[in-house]
């Protein structure tokens, strides 16, 4: 299985199709892949595995979401005033 991430991870252009945002605006996608990417890493060091499938949902979401965005995401989380559920 890690060999198919990598695989997709050197491959990787831009954020794919995802069905469950078949919209233009890509608001929704840009936020559920920053989630879901901090997600994956906090599970992945609760078990004590390796992240890097965790990079698939970091990709994606940089490709998608205006850099502005994720700063004030990373100050909030850091604060510890994030909105979303991690």
């Amino acid at each position: 299985m890690a060999e198919d991430i990598q695989a997709k991870l050197g491959r990787y252009k831009t954020a794919p199709f995802d069905s469950r945002f078949p919209n233009q605006n890509q608001t929704k996608n840009c936020w559920q892949n920053y989630l879901d990417f901090h997600r994956c890493q906090k599970a992945m060091a609760a078990r004590g595995a390796d992240p890097t499938p965790c990079q698939w949902y970091q990709r994606v979401y940089k490709s998608l979401c205006p850099t502005s965005w994720v700063t004030t995401w990373d100050e909030y989380r850091e604060e510890g005033t994030f909105p979303g559920k991690i």
